[in-house]
């Protein structure tokens, strides 16, 4: 057999205990991913399974990499027949369906760009989207009210050129599922002025917008590249026919683009994608269980909700590794499941403007706390106020330099808004707007966002450390530490606080004091929750990051 389709793309160097030392990456002109990969793993590997397709009603669906290319090759030339070319923008609201594939793969071949969104939209949500990134084709889930909200929301914008509906009908919309099968699985890859260039834009992804009006993040057709790092070696994807690996992710997510497609085909690993309306972790651990998981990737709020259940009942022999993004993870969490499972949790960090940019790596040893070590494609730093680099222990900014090397995969920008990216990169450096320290070995270490920084009678606290502290307390479910206005100390820490099921119902005053005493004899007594606030949910972005500026101003509200 020949060599794993990534090595095609690929220069690695590796450091003598076998880690990852140096890589790059040979980007072809005119690379597209779903010629150059999906199409010739088609040819060579017809048969090999590329994603096991279940939803929770039962129905199941396992596609081929031939599969693959043909579905996207018919969508590609009705998308086409419809009038949807090169640089046309295409708004995708289609959740797990497998159609997600057919059609992000059709786009590429068409030098379309894809423009993936939750479902959990409301109609002002579209109405930004559609005018902002100037769509002229959505294509959507027929499931729940989301049709309704794009039908609003485009006759409010002067409406769009083409809506296509999936896995159900509705008047005004044409039918993906029954007329994209009707073509035949032939698609010529365009030429001359209509072949994309390697910096062409593929991909536009809405970022959270945890505050203010989200921006517009543009991705170029290089992009998919730069996930190798991801899917090799940090998901660390079984290459074998036996490998299926699970990212917990919404399609409308950028999350999900890391874990559901480009890094782990790249891989030859077939991704699972379990396509659900509401998460139940019992559902999930089923999943793992029945399917033989080899892989598996969450969002720490997801292994927070594993954790709770009784994990000794479920047989995770197929798992080989496991890894977390989205947030840093607590030690409670991280410990809990390693004593549950055997299985550590590969912590990793990076950004809807990024690929992967810290981790921990393939080979290497977690320390507690720790996101791990800079990317071998990027090149890492922590500065201060000034731009100058900051010694180990010392807290400051992450930032990622590019005069030396520009990352594949880093953004190109924020779409019509040269602003904007002017305040994130510039001068060849590019602001992550993060705070972190680095340990004496390199080790990266989160604190918080920038805005997130809780000034309290001249300390400076940041609401990671506090929150780690409280995971460790049983009655704590999930929580969010943010700072509270206060006429003495400036800012004041204010806990705010999810109970497990065990908790809820106690008296109030009782546990807030006991949480409080809690924190004050485990970490410094200054940064103990001088403010706790009991809730049955904290808010959340839908990359499931918990959103503290919400919070702050449901605070600045009640004052």
């Amino acid at each position: 057999m020949s060599e794993l389709m990534y090595k095609r793309f690929v220069d690695e160097t590796f450091r003598a205990d076998g880690t990852i030392d140096r890589l790059t990456v040979n980007v072809p002109d005119n690379f597209n991913f779903s010629y150059d990969v999906i199409d010739v793993l088609a040819k060579e590997r017809p048969d090999k399974r590329a994603i096991q397709w279940v939803n929770d009603e039962g129905a199941e669906k396992c596609i081929t990499f031939k599969d693959l290319s043909d579905n996207s090759k018919r969508a590609a030339a009705y998308l086409a027949s419809l009038g949807i070319g090169k640089g046309d923008a295409v708004l995708l609201i289609l959740k797990r369906h497998y159609q997600f594939w057919y059609v992000i793969l059709a786009l590429h071949r068409l030098g379309a760009v894809g423009v993936p969104a939750t479902n959990q939209l409301m109609k002002k949500d579209i109405v930004y989207r559609i005018e902002k990134a100037h769509i002229k084709a959505v294509v959507c889930t027929a499931e729940g009210d989301i049709a309704q909200a794009v039908d609003d929301a485009a006759q409010e914008c002067g409406g769009v050129d083409v809506k296509l509906i999936v896995n159900g009908d509705r008047d005004g919309w044409r039918s993906f599922d029954r007329e994209y099968e009707t073509y035949p699985a032939e698609f010529a890859r365009p030429t001359g002025a209509l072949a994309n260039t390697k910096d062409d834009i593929m991909l536009m992804y809405f970022t959270s917008g945890t505050s203010g009006y989200p921006k517009v993040c543009m991705m170029a057709y290089s992009y998919p590249l730069g996930h190798i790092v991801t899917a090799r070696y940090w998901h660390n994807v079984n290459t074998t026919d036996a490998g299926l690996h699970l990212t917990l992710a919404e399609t409308g997510w950028a999350k999900s683009i890391w874990g559901k497609l480009y890094g782990q085909f790249l891989c030859e690993s077939a991704v699972f994608v379990y396509d659900f309306n509401r998460f139940h972790p019992t559902d999930v651990l089923h999943m793992i269980e029945k399917y033989r998981i080899t892989t598996l990737c969450a969002p720490p709020t997801i292994f927070r909700f594993l954790i709770q259940e009784d994990l000794s009942q479920y047989d995770f022999s197929s798992l080989e590794y496991v890894t977390t993004a989205g947030e840093a993870i607590n030690p409670e969490v991280f410990n809990k499941f390693l004593d549950a499972t055997g299985l550590k949790l590969m912590e990793a960090y990076g950004q809807t403007e990024t690929t992967l940019t810290v981790g921990n790596f393939v080979g290497t040893v977690p320390r507690e706390g720790s996101m791990g070590k800079p990317s071998p494609q990027y090149d890492v730093d922590i500065v201060d106020d000034a731009g100058n680099s900051v010694a180990p222990g010392v807290t400051g900014e992450i930032v990622i330099r590019t005069d030396k090397i520009k990352p594949v995969g880093l953004f190109a920008g924020y779409f019509e808004d040269a602003e904007k990216t002017r305040a994130v990169y510039s001068d060849n450096v590019y602001h992550t707007n993060d705070l972190a320290w680095r340990d004496e070995d390199g080790y990266y270490y989160y604190v918080s966002r920038k805005d997130d920084v809780i000034k309290s009678s001249g300390y400076r606290i940041g609401p990671f450390e506090i929150e780690s502290v409280l995971m460790e307390h049983p009655a704590v479910l999930e929580c969010a530490v943010t700072g509270v206005p206060d006429p003495v100390r400036g800012q004041v820490v204010k806990a705010t606080i999810v109970l497990s099921e065990a908790y809820r119902g106690r008296e109030a005053a009782a546990l807030k004091k006991e949480i409080q005493e809690f924190v004050k004899h485990t970490t410094a007594p200054y940064k103990y929750p001088r403010v706790v606030d009991f809730v049955t949910e904290l808010p959340k972005t839908i990359s499931g990051k918990i959103k503290r500026n919400t919070i702050r101003g449901e605070q600045d509200g009640m004052n």
